[in-house]
């Protein structure tokens, strides 16, 4: 199996430093078996695609950790707790159905590309 890489992205990796260092731990633990994962249909992955762009969630107990495939492995672009979404949901008047209301909700996708602001160069 060639190198897998699990790249988090500068919003992801402050989600994650946030978390208590046994949780960060348990995260990162979860990563190791991710590459055999992937290649079959499992039902602790759902599926969220946009303008020809798919991210995968993937459920770890309260959390949930959306990234894209990437040709060296994945790019982890957020790690939420579930009661956060739950909390989005409600705030955007949509039933509990995670990945297909997601999916279809622009504020969603705006929350997945606010990663990709470039950081303001100091004066």
């Amino acid at each position: 199996m060639p190198p897998f890489q699990i790249i988090f992205n500068p919003t992801s990796a402050a989600e994650l430093a946030k978390l208590p260092k046994d949780l960060q731990l348990h995260v990162l633990g979860e990563f190791r078996g991710l590459p055999r994962e992937l290649q079959r249909d499992d039902a602790q992955f759902g599926h969220l695609s946009r303008n020809n762009r798919t991210l995968t969630r993937y459920r770890l107990g309260e959390y949930r950790v959306y990234f894209e495939r990437h040709p060296l492995g994945i790019v982890v672009h957020r790690i939420l707790s579930k009661h956060t979404l739950k909390d989005f949901l409600f705030r955007s008047n949509l039933a509990e159905d995670e990945d297909g209301k997601l999916q279809d909700n622009p504020k969603f996708w705006e929350l997945i590309e606010q990663t990709k602001v470039p950081a303001k160069k100091a004066a």
